[in-house]
């Protein structure tokens, strides 16, 4: 299930060196006409696997510091596990715990645990996610994989639930021309700047888990219904998606539901769970539920083979 894929050794691409970006969105967008095509991105997403090639504009340099609207840490309320204690319970003392750590400044790497035996293949994670975050059509940050194995008449069908496995090493980040998504340092989560996000897609294509969409500025109804003009909690930020305002033309992924764990609740996919698959911690932790089924369990990572380090375990 692992989906195996080799790298192939590529030629570096020579890429023209940004000088200056211009700051007001439309201007942004234009400035792809004279900076490449969507095939640049499918010759740069190879490079980036390989480690041979060396980016115009790092993230790093170009939001050393960016930061998304400060909300104080909220604690989820403290636990007295005992045998009877709930995973949800669990997982909320080790979200605590994690919080705790954020607050004297020491970093996390927030992860998952996905037991596979677990997944129904119920969807309610997609759904969850897609109520929470408010996002359109052709969006989800997570779905759910599934396939048929063995053979007529003893056949049955597995599930995959696929979020952004927030890599360790993510090849979504250097290829992006305007630094406009990148992995925090804090707790190991990627993210993406919608005020700086230009809809190039090149980071879609750089992703091997296509784990990336875009936003085409799509709705469900027409006219809009209240619900899909209510704003996104999203990094905290409250956007109402409006035509030719961010995030709408911008490329969007699954974050963990960052503004819901720094305010002391699970991602909304991990709570919604019905048979309890999914679950969230830090992956640095050694006391977390999510590192202890690491391992107890046989496990596997999707595509580690590239090098990308994904914070997202598979248990067997």
């Amino acid at each position: 299930m692992s989906n195996q894929q080799t790298v192939e050794p590529t030629q570096v691409v020579e890429v023209e060196t940004i000088d200056s970006v211009p700051e007001d969105l439309e201007s942004r967008r234009r400035f792809l006409a004279k900076f490449g095509s969507a095939v640049f991105a499918g010759l740069m997403a190879p490079a980036v696997l390989s480690k041979e090639f060396t980016p115009p504009v790092e993230a790093a340099e170009a939001s050393p510091s960016r930061r998304f609207p400060d909300v104080p840490v909220r604690l989820p309320p403290a636990i007295e596990l005992d045998e009877e204690s709930s995973v949800i319970d669990r997982m909320l003392a080790d979200l605590r715990r994690a919080l705790e750590k954020r607050q004297r400044g020491e970093k996390v790497r927030f992860g998952m645990a996905v037991d596979l035996q677990k997944c129904t293949g119920c969807r309610a994670c997609t759904v969850a996610c897609k109520a929470e975050n408010v996002t359109p059509p052709e969006v989800s940050y997570n779905v759910v994989l599934e396939q048929e194995v063995g053979t007529y008449p003893n056949v049955r069908r597995v599930f995959m639930y696929k979020p952004c496995l927030q890599c360790g090493n993510p090849p979504c980040t250097p290829v992006c021309p305007v630094g406009a998504t990148w992995k925090r340092e804090e707790d190991g989560i990627v993210v993406i700047d919608y005020d700086k996000c230009i809809g190039c897609r090149y980071c879609l294509t750089a992703c091997p888990y296509g784990s990336r969409f875009i936003d085409l500025g799509k709705s469900y109804t027409d006219p809009l219904q209240p619900y899909e003009q209510i704003a996104s909690p999203e990094y905290g930020e409250n956007r109402v998606r409006a035509t030719g305002q961010s995030p709408v033309g911008n490329a969007r992924k699954c974050h963990f539901c960052l503004h819901r764990i720094y305010q002391g609740m699970l991602p909304a996919c991990v709570e919604t769970c019905i048979g309890r698959a999914i679950h969230f911690g830090d992956l640095d932790d050694p006391e977390s539920l999510v590192s202890e089924l690491i391992a107890k369990r046989p496990h596997i990572r999707l595509k580690e083979e590239l090098g990308t380090d994904p914070s997202v375990y598979y248990l067997l």
